[in-house]
């Protein structure tokens, strides 16, 4: 017999009487349960800071800049040469990785 039911995660939280309090005026004034309520405006907010994390927004001019730089990009400069170097030097053809390991934190 197939499982009909979902699979569920469960978030709790404990916050200040006057926060609940606030939670459940504003669940009950939209007909939801607190649960719902906070469910929903959390799955709003994740949703925004997604698709702002994501979504890189430019003006006409700063995309066409953009495009003429991908077009036509500048010649390396002496730290991209540097860089460059650098990684042909630790990488491994064999299996693909690359042997680093960070430098010491400058006091």
């Amino acid at each position: 017999m197939p499982n009909t039911t979902l699979d569920r995660g469960r978030i709790t939280a404990r916050v200040p009487l006057h926060v609940q309090e606030t939670l459940e005026t504003a669940a009950s004034l939209v007909g939801s349960t607190v649960n719902q309520f906070v469910v929903q405006a959390a799955l709003r907010e994740a949703e925004r800071i997604i698709e702002q994390e994501r979504v890189i927004r430019l003006s006409a001019d700063d995309a066409r800049y953009f495009l003429e730089a991908l077009d036509n990009p500048l010649p390396p400069n002496e730290k991209l040469i540097s860089a460059l170097q650098d990684y042909t030097t630790h990488r491994n053809d064999q299996t693909g990785s690359f042997d680093w390991a960070p430098r010491p934190k400058r006091v």
